[in-house]
C-alpha cells in the first residue's frame, strides 16, 4: 500500500480532525454532567445532526444499498419504517423528555431518570435497565468495530486483526477524552459528510449511466421487479420491516440527545433539522443501491466485487466514478457512520456503569473529578469487551444488530414513552413493561412465532403490561407533582 494513497491520506486526516474535536471537548469537560451530557448545552443545530449521526451507522451505507442493489425496492419498507418512527419519537418523547429528566433529579442518564421519576427507593428500576443498557450495547459495540474493522479491511488490504484495532482505536481516543462533546461535535461533522456523500453520489451515478429514464431502463431490464415495493413481501414481512420504526422510543444513544439539548425551545427546530437530514439521507442511499443495479448491468467488467458482496455497491461506485482524493472522502463518510454511533455506544455503556454503579452503590461522595476519570476508565473498559467480542468476524456480531435494536425498543420504548404522557405510570408498572418487553423479545426471537419481528409483540405486551400494572396501584402525590410541574415547563416553552 503506497504511502501517497489518497484514500489513506483522506482516512488520516479526518480521523486526526475527529481526535483534535476529542481534545478541544476536554477543555469543557469538568464535571460528570459535562462528560455524560455536554452538561445540557446542545443548540439545535448540534442536537439533531448528532441524533442523525448516532442512528446511522455502517448500515446506512453499506447494508441498506446492498439490500437495494440485490431486490430493488422492496426492500424501502424499512426506511419508510424507521422516518414514522424517528419523527413520532422527536414529536412525542423528545421535549418532554428534556423537561422530565431536568423536573426527576436531573437525571443523566436513563436509569437515572426512571429511578427518580417513579421514586424507586430499592434501586431495582436502576440495576435492570443498566443491565439491559450494557448487554445490548456492548454486543452493538461490538457490531460496529467489525463493520469499522471491514471497511480498513477492504479499503487498504489489511489483515482483519490490524483493522480491527486500526478502527476503533480512533473513536476510542475521542470518547476516551473529550466525552459526550466531543461525541456530539464530531457526530455534526460526521453526519454533514454523510449527507454530502448520499447526495452527490447517486448524482453522478445517475450521469454515468445516462439519465434518469436510461437508468430506469437498465434497471427495469434486468428485472422489471425491481421497481415493485411489493416483491417477494408479505403483510408480516412489511409490519415487520415498518416495525423497525418503533426501536426509536427506546434507543438509550438517540434519547440521550434529547436529554442534552439546551433548552425544550431548540427541539422543534432540531426535529425538522434531523428529520430532513433523514430523509435526504435513507433517499440517497436507496437511490445508490438502485441506480448500481443499472450501473454494474452496463458495466459487467467490474461488478465482480459487488456480486461477491452486494454491501460494497457504494464502496465500489466511489472507488470507480470519482477521482481518487474525492472517492477518500465519500469512503470516509462510511468511516464517520461507524464511528458516530460506535462513539456513542460506547459513551451510554460508561455512562450506565459510572452513574448507575460506581456513583450510586459504591463511591455516593466521589468528587466530579474522578467521576469523570471513571467514565473515562468505563470507555475503555466497554471498548475491550467489545474488540474481543468482534475478534473472530464469523461470529455473526453483526446479526445481533436487529436483536439488540428490539431488545431497546421493546424493553425501553413504551416505559420511555408512556412515563412522559401519562402521569398516572407506577413504579411497579415501569418494572413490569422493561422485564415484559425485554422477556417477549428473547422468547418470540427463539421460536420465531409467525415470521414477525420480535419488536412488535414485545412493544405492545410491554405496553399493555404497563398500563395494567399501573392500574393496581397509584402514582405518590411527588410523582404526580412532578409530572404536572414538567407538562407545565413544556407546554409554555415548546
Amino acid at each position: 500500500m503506497s504511502v501517497s494513497n489518497p484514500t489513506l491520506i483522506t482516512f488520516v486526516i479526518y480521523i486526526a480532525a475527529m481526535v483534535l474535536i476529542g481534545f478541544m471537548a476536554y477543555r469543557s469537560t469538568n464535571n460528570l454532567s459535562d462528560y455524560i451530557l455536554g452538561g445540557r448545552s446542545l443548540g439545535s443545530v448540534v442536537t439533531a445532526l448528532s441524533a442523525g449521526a448516532s442512528d446511522m451507522s455502517g448500515w446506512l451505507l453499506m447494508g441498506l444499498p446492498g439490500a437495494i442493489y440485490m431486490s430493488g425496492l422492496s426492500e424501502s419498507w424499512i426506511a419508510i419504517g424507521l422516518i414514522v418512527g424517528a419523527y413520532l419519537n422527536w414529536l412525542f418523547v423528545a421535549g418532554r423528555l428534556r423537561v422530565q429528566t431536568e423536573h426527576n433529579g436531573d437525571a443523566l442518564t436513563l436509569p437515572d431518570y426512571f429511578s427518580s421519576r417513579f421514586e424507586d427507593k430499592s434501586g431495582l428500576l436502576r440495576i435492570i435497565s443498566a443491565v439491559v443498557i450494557l448487554v445490548f450495547f456492548t454486543i452493538y459495540c461490538a457490531s460496529g468495530i467489525v463493520a469499522g474493522a471491514r471497511l480498513f479491511e477492504s479499503t487498504f488490504g489489511m489483515s482483519y486483526e490490524t483493522a480491527l484495532w486500526a478502527g476503533a482505536a480512533a473513536t476510542i481516543a475521542y470518547t476516551f477524552v473529550g466525552g459526550f462533546l466531543a461525541v456530539s461535535w464530531t457526530d455534526t461533522v460526521q453526519a454533514t459528510l454523510m449527507i454530502f456523500a448520499l447526495i452527490l453520489t447517486p448524482i453522478i451515478v445517475l450521469l454515468a449511466t445516462g439519465g434518469i429514464d436510461t437508468t430506469f431502463l437498465a434497471i427495469e431490464a434486468k428485472n422489471p421487479d425491481n421497481f415493485n415495493m411489493l416483491k417477494n413481501t408479505t403483510f408480516i414481512g412489511i409490519i415487520s420491516l415498518m416495525g423497525w420504526g418503533l426501536g426509536y422510543f427506546g434507543q438509550p444513544h438517540i434519547l440521550a440527545r434529547f436529554m442534552a439539548a439546551d433548552s425544550v425551545k431548540s427541539i422543534a427546530k432540531a426535529r425538522r433539522i434531523s428529520m430532513t437530514w433523514m430523509i435526504l439521507c435513507l433517499g440517497g442511499t436507496v437511490a445508490v443501491g438502485f441506480f448500481g443495479i443499472a450501473y454494474f448491468s452496463a458495466h459487467p467488467e467490474v461488478a465482480g466485487p459487488v456480486n461477491e458482496n452486494h454491501e460494497r455497491v457504494f464502496i465500489e461506485l466511489a472507488k470507480l466514478l470519482f477521482n481518487p482524493w474525492i472517492a477518500g472522502v465519500l469512503l470516509s463518510a462510511i468511516l464517520a457512520a461507524v464511528m458516530s454511533t460506535l462513539s456513542c455506544q460506547l459513551l451510554v455503556c460508561s455512562s450506565a456503569l459510572t452513574e448507575d454503579f460506581y456513583k450510586t452503590f459504591l463511591r455516593k461522595k466521589a468528587s466530579q473529578v474522578e467521576l469523570v476519570w471513571v467514565g473515562r476508565a468505563m470507555v475503555l473498559l466497554v471498548a475491550l469487551i467489545a474488540i474481543a467480542m468482534a475478534a473472530n468476524p464469523n461470529n455473526r456480531v453483526l446479526g445481533l444488530v436487529s436483536y439488540a435494536w428490539a431488545g431497546f425498543g421493546a424493553a425501553f420504548g413504551p416505559v420511555v414513552l408512556i412515563s412522559v404522557i401519562w402521569k398516572q405510570m407506577t413504579r411497579n408498572g415501569a418494572l413490569a413493561g422493561i422485564l415484559v418487553g425485554a422477556v417477549t423479545v428473547i422468547v418470540w426471537k427463539h421460536f420465531e412465532l409467525l415470521g414477525l419481528y420480535e419488536i412488535i409483540p414485545g412493544f405492545i405486551f410491554a405496553s399493555l403490561a404497563i398500563y395494567f400494572v399501573s392500574k393496581l396501584g397509584a402514582p405518590t402525590a411527588g410523582m404526580v407533582e412532578r409530572f404536572d410541574a414538567a407538562e407545565k415547563d413544556y407546554n409554555l416553552n415548546k
